[in-house]
C-alpha cells in the first residue's frame, strides 16, 4: 500500500543533505570536495578512483558515492599502511593515547554533524544517529583510560589491521574499532561500506587524521579490493564485520595464510518462550526490537514459543508491534519542533526493500501465515519516494524453503515458530549453526539453567535482550556466527597486539574453540 504523506510536514531547516555537505566543507577541506569524498592513503587525501553515484534512503535523493579504487592502488596504500604502522608502533603509549584523545574530542565537537550524515547515508532515525555517534566517543574514552594494563607486555602486530565492515554502524563499530587497534599501537585501514556512511567515515577519519592517527580510508568493491585488503602479506590482522557468504570466503584466505582474523558474521538470533506468564514485560521489550528496522547483528527476528502460549503471546505481542513508529527521519510538523522519536525509518536502500517484501511474499505462497502486515500511513513528506521503507511484518511458520526460515532477514520481519517440547525448542533456537545472542523468557530459573547453555548463541539473556555491548562486555559467537578471536573488552586489544610466546587467544579458530 502506498504511504498517505502527512500534508503539513516539512524537512526541519538545517538539515538538508546541501545543509550536512556545506558543513563537511567547511570542517574538514582536505578531505571533501565540492562534488565527492576523497580516499586517505599515504598520509594524503587524494582525489583518485571513480567516485559512484549513490542515493539516500531517506528520500532517493542523490548524496556522495564512494570514490572507488582499483586493486593496484589499493596494494600501493596497503604498502604505505606498513611504513605508517612501522613508525607508530613505536610511539610511545602516553603520546598514542593523547592523540586518540584529541581525535575523540574533535568527534565530540562534530557530534551532531556526524549524526546527520548517518540519518541521510544509512537512514538512522536521529535519537540512533546520535546514539552510534556516542558509543564510538563513549567506549573508546574507556579504552583511553585504561589502556596501560591491557598492553602491557604486548606489543603491536607486525602489520596494520585491515576492517572491512558493514554499513549498518559506522561509528559504534567501525570507528570505535579503528581507533582502539591504533591506540594499541597499529596502523589501521579501512574499506568504506558499499552500501552507505561514506561522507560520516570519511569526516571522522578526517579529524582523526588530523591528530597525526596512522588511518588508510579507501573505497572500492569487496571482490576487487580483497587482494589487497584481505591476502597483502603486509597486513597483520583482517577485520571483518557482515554476511557469512563473504565471512566464508574471507575465513579461507585468512586460515591458508594464517593471518590473525576477527571475522564477525551473521546469525539468526532467537528468542525462546517456555513455561512463561510475564507479558507485561514482553509487550514493554518488543518496540525495541525493532529499533532501526531490525538491521543489526543482534537484532531478534525470530520468535519460539510454547504452543500453549500462543494465545497469549500473541495478545502482549500484537498491540506492541502496532506502537512502532516509521517514517522520515528529518519531518517535523513546524519547524522549531524536535526530529521525530521513530523506531526505524528506510531500510538501507530500495533494492533491500524489493529483496525483503519479495521474501516475505514466496514464504506465505508456501505456506507461512501472515499474523500482522503494517502500513505506510503517515509521517512522510509530500511526493516523498518512500521505496526503501518497508513497515513491520510478522510471519507464522516460515516454510523451511524460504530464507526467513533459517537466515538472518536484516529488515522489520518477525518469524514464529511454535513448538511442543524442550528439545523442540532447543533445535528451532540453534536453526542457524550458531548466533550473537539469544534470550530465553521462562518464569522457572531451573529451566532457564538447564536450557540455556544448550543454545547456540555467545550471549543468552534471561528474559531480557543482549546486544554487542561496551566497554568491558566480551563479544563473540558460536558456530558460523563468528571466527577467529574473540573481542570486546580488554579481548579486543589482546586480538590485535602480540603476547607471550604460543599464546591462545580466546575465539572460534579452525584448530580449537576457545571461551574467555
Amino acid at each position: 500500500m502506498a504511504p498517505n504523506p502527512t500534508p503539513n510536514l516539512v524537512l526541519k531547516p538545517g538539515t538538508a543533505w546541501a545543509d550536512a555537505w556545506q558543513r563537511c566543507l567547511a570542517v574538514a577541506p582536505e578531505a571533501f570536495r565540492d562534488d565527492r569524498v576523497l580516499n586517505l592513503w599515504s598520509a594524503q587525501w587524494l582525489a583518485d578512483g571513480r567516485a559512484l553515484p549513490a542515493t539516500s534512503p531517506v528520500d532517493g535523493s542523490p548524496i556522495a558515492g564512494p570514490p572507488r579504487l582499483d586493486a593496484e592502488a589499493a596494494k600501493q596504500a596497503v604498502r604505505a599502511s606498513l611504513d605508517q604502522h612501522r613508525a607508530w608502533r613505536h610511539v610511545p603509549l602516553a603520546e598514542r593515547r593523547a592523540r586518540v584523545g584529541a581525535a575523540l574530542d574533535a568527534l565530540t565537537e562534530h557530534r551532531e554533524l556526524l549524526a546527520l550524515l548517518l540519518v541521510w547515508e544509512i537512514g538512522k532515525p536521529w535519537r540512533l544517529a546520535q546514539a552510534d555517534v556516542d558509543r564510538a566517543i563513549d567506549g573508546v574514552r574507556w579504552y583511553v583510560d585504561g589502556i596501560e594494563r591491557m598492553v602491557e607486555g604486548r606489543t603491536a602486530l607486525a602489520g596494520p589491521v585491515s576492517n572491512i565492515a558493514s554499513w549498518n554502524y559506522p561509528m559504534s563499530v567501525l570507528v570505535h574499532a579503528m581507533l582502539v587497534q591504533a591506540l594499541a599501537g597499529n596502523a589501521v585501514i579501512a574499506k568504506t561500506p558499499t552500501d552507505g556512511g561514506v561522507a560520516c567515515l570519511t569526516l571522522a577519519s578526517a579529524l582523526a587524521a588530523r591528530e597525526g592517527i596512522p588511518i588508510t580510508l579507501v573505497s572500492g568493491s569487496g571482490g576487487e579490493l580483497s587482494e589487497a585488503l584481505v591476502r597483502s602479506p603486509e597486513i597483520g590482522c583482517v577485520s571483518f564485520v557482515g554476511g557469512r557468504d563473504t565471512g566464508a570466503r574471507i575465513a579461507t584466505a585468512v586460515a591458508d595464510l594464517g593471518k590473525r582474523h576477527i571475522l564477525e558474521q551473521e546469525g539468526l538470533n532467537t528468542w525462546g518462550l517456555w513455561n512463561y506468564s510475564d507479558w507485561d514485560s514482553l509487550t514493554a521489550v518488543i518496540p525495541k526490537l525493532f529499533d532501526y528496522g531490525k538491521q543489526r547483528c543482534t537484532a531478534y527476528p525470530r520468535f519460539v514459543v510454547q504452543r500453549e502460549l500462543f494465545a497469549d503471546f500473541l495478545a502482549a505481542y500484537l498491540p506492541a508491534v502496532r506502537s512502532i513508529r516509521t517514517g522520515h527521519p528529518l519531518a517535523v510538523e513546524n519547524p522549531t519542533d524536535p526530529l521525530p522519536t521513530l523506531d526505524f525509518g528506510p531500510l538501507i536502500n530500495a533494492a533491500k526493500a524489493k529483496e525483503l517484501g519479495d521474501h516475505v511474499a514466496e514464504a506465505i505462497d508456501r505456506g507461512a501465515v501472515p499474523l500482522y502486515r503494517g502500513t505506510l500511513t503517515d509521517g512522510f513528506l509530500p511526493g516523498q519516494d518512500t521505496s526503501a521503507y518497508v513497515p513491520p511484518v510478522t510471519l507464522l511458520g516460515p516454510p523451511p524453503s524460504s530464507p526467513l526460515h533459517h537466515a538472518e532477514p536484516f529488515g522489520p520481519v518477525d518469524t514464529i515458530v511454535l513448538v511442543d517440547t524442550e528439545a523442540e525448542l532447543l533445535a528451532a533456537m540453534n536453526a542457524s549453526n550458531g548466533a550473537l545472542v539469544a534470550t530465553l523468557s521462562t518464569d522457572e530459573p531451573e529451566t532457564y539453567e538447564r536450557l540455556a547453555p544448550q543454545i547456540r548463541a555467545f550471549k543468552t539473556g534471561h528474559g531480557k535482550p543482549r546486544s554487542r555491548g561496551d566497554r568491558d562486555e566480551l563479544f563473540g559467537g558460536f558456530g558460523a556466527s563468528w571466527r577467529g578471536a574473540f573481542v570486546g573488552g580488554e579481548l579486543l586489544v589482546r586480538a590485535v597486539t602480540d603476547g607471550p610466546e604460543g599464546e591462545r587467544l580466546p575465539g572460534n579458530f579452525p584448530d580449537y574453540h576457545l571461551m574467555p
